[in-house]
């Protein structure tokens, strides 16, 4: 028994081993690959992705010595057992030979058949297990790649600069960092679209990539900001080869392809800052902000230049940001979570019972941002809302569960998040799943930050949504022009006012008309009107009068990280502040005294 129990271990050390996948793959089922501890580069195909014996050869080997012990065991005790018994007594000895043959032909065959039942189930796991690798190993590659220059990306720039940084510290060796900025990369966009732009990103990665050596790597960290690793290269070095760079842009221009018939090829600039090691840096991060300081200096006095890092004309490194460097504050905040999220009730206008809380979210402390607008304003500036977009989800959803808050749960994103590759419909049900929210409580507030590149597209994820569960609000309606192309192209399930309009609704009687026209509109739709910022007790009045049924705003509740989920007794806040007005007016602190 104990040989077939080594058998049998043999074969659960083959199934075990087999079937052991990556757990980041497990879990996400392919899609954006993260892990905790180190990862294979990607681009080596020797790396070794699973921990443990994956080779089916080890495991044959182990179940061939097996069976073949079980085999021969009892064929060596059978021999002089049978001969004994038989040749004691003067027999012929040919039927002790058939009775071992026919015993070694049946354990023979016993083996085979054991040998096969075993092997097969394994040699199909391993085969799995090959398909599995190779989908995480593209899907590692694509996750580091950037889509649309074939380029590395920030994370793989990041990776990377880990990397190199610690072979140049550990070795004592060269190592130069440039960062690129392009110049007036903004009129580009202006004046030919967005695929104007791509072609001109596009080119400038090529022209990067086919004059820098093979070892050297270019990757795109940001909308129009590159990064340059250069082993083995000084400053000096990294100077005149980013020179002759930039010499050639402006004199041969930047080929993109996809140019118009008879178009010229564009000439293009700009600016770089470096740092290099050995050198002023303790580490990679200050080594990030070197290059960054000099790029900064670089862009404000004249651009189209190439400056290496000197700590007496550029100052200390981060006293001074530039594009590239903010860009990288919102990419660190969005991938580490830097996020808290403070939580506004809504309120039934009719009963004073909360119907639900918006998630707001604000940037920690030491993030680099003091408040909730600057973080998005500089993330669409640099063209990280997608990414701040996601965190934010992520943090607030969390948030809400942890609090186990009542009512629906309204969550702010961009348009064009939605229209991003990086969103995907099943990934936000498996987050609410593994929160524990039903996908029925959720609100996705959209609001037109910025325009909207794919309107069927965007459409389209709309409709999986709601497909999902979840219902899809109008946000900031009436400020500015924000939502009223969304109002024009999409059927949403709640429309919420924005403050401006439901403030000077009060006051002004083209804000009331507006006000009603909304309303109006999704009384059609049979969508609820939300009111935003109702900080006053005649703003509750007014809002309340045109028949809005739900609201939120200061008077009501403010935004916190553990907000009250009790009634609010409506007609006593109303009575109540018609108290103090009334007070207020008649000791001469009215709005009429004077």
């Amino acid at each position: 028994m104990r040989i077939v129990d080594s058998a049998w271990r043999a074969y659960n050390d083959a199934t075990r081993h087999c079937a052991t996948f990556p757990p980041d793959l497990a879990r996400s089922g392919g899609h954006d690959i993260q892990t905790s501890g180190p990862i294979p580069d990607a681009r080596d195909p020797d790396a070794a992705i699973f921990d443990g014996s994956t080779d089916l050869r080890v495991v044959r080997l182990r179940l061939f010595l097996a069976l073949i012990t079980m085999f021969a065991i009892p064929v060596a005790l059978a021999i002089p057992v049978i001969y004994a018994l038989t040749v004691g007594d003067g027999a012929s000895i040919l039927l002790p030979t058939a009775a071992i043959a026919a015993i070694s032909l049946g354990l023979g065959a016993l083996t085979v058949w054991l040998a096969k039942r075993i092997l097969e189930p394994a040699e199909r796991l391993d085969r799995a297990r090959v398909v599995l690798e190779d989908a995480y190993t593209r899907a590692r590659a694509e996750s580091l790649r950037d889509a649309l220059t074939g380029l590395g990306n920030h994370r793989a720039f990041q990776e990377e600069l880990d990397r190199q940084w610690v072979g140049s510290t550990r070795y004592n060796s060269r190592l130069a960092l440039a960062i690129l900025d392009l110049d007036d990369f903004g009129k580009v966009n202006e004046a030919d679209g967005h695929a104007g732009g791509d072609r001109v990103l596009v080119g400038i990665a090529g022209l990067l990539t086919a004059a820098m050596r093979r070892s050297d790597q270019v990757f795109r960290i940001g909308g129009d900001e590159f990064a340059i690793l250069m082993p083995g290269v000084d400053g000096d070095g990294a100077y005149l080869a980013l020179r002759r760079v930039l010499a050639t842009a402006l004199e041969r221009g930047v080929d993109g392809g996809r140019r118009r018939e008879g178009a010229a090829v564009q000439p293009w600039s700009f600016t770089a800052g470096i740092a290099a090691v050995p050198g002023s840096a303790p580490d990679r991060a200050t080594l990030y902000r070197e290059a960054d300081a000099a790029l900064a200096y670089g862009k404000k006095h004249g651009r189209t230049c190439v400056a290496i890092f000197e700590p007496d004309r550029h100052g200390s490194p981060g006293v001074e940001r530039s594009v590239a460097g903010r860009a990288a504050l919102v990419a660190r905040v969005a991938a580490t979570g830097a996020l808290s999220t403070v939580f506004q009730p809504i309120f039934d206008l009719r009963s004073g019972r909360p119907r639900g809380f918006e998630a707001l979210s604000r940037p920690m402390p030491g993030s680099g941002f003091a408040n909730a607008t600057e973080l998005f304003t500089a993330a669409e500036a640099f063209g990280r809302t997608v990414e701040l977009d996601l965190a934010s989800l992520a943090t607030s959803i969390a948030a809400f569960a942890r609090l186990a808050l009542p009512g629906s749960l309204a969550l702010n994103i961009s348009p064009r998040s939605l229209e991003s590759d990086q969103f995907s419909v099943h990934g936000l049900v498996q987050l609410l799943v593994r929160n524990g929210v039903d996908p029925a409580r959720i609100v996705l507030e959209l609001t037109e930050r910025e325009a909207v590149e794919d309107m069927e597209r965007l459409s389209r994820a709309v409709e999986a949504c709601r497909a999902a569960g979840m219902r899809i609000a109008a946000d900031d309606v009436g400020a500015g022009n924000a939502g009223l192309r969304l109002l024009s192209q999409l059927r949403f399930d709640i429309v919420k006012i924005d403050l401006s309009l439901v403030q000077g609704g009060v006051v002004r009687a083209t804000s009331q008309e507006v006000i009603q026209t909304l309303k109006d509109l999704a009384d059609r739709w049979n969508a609820l009107v939300i009111a935003e910022g109702i900080e006053t007790v005649e703003q509750l009045e007014f809002v309340r009068s045109l028949g809005i049924r739900a609201g939120q705003g200061y008077l009501l509740g403010v935004p916190l990280e553990r907000p009250s989920t009790e009634t609010v007794d409506l007609d006593e806040l109303v009575s109540g502040g018609s108290r103090f007005t009334a007070g207020l007016r008649s000791t001469g602190f009215g709005a009429g005294a004077g």
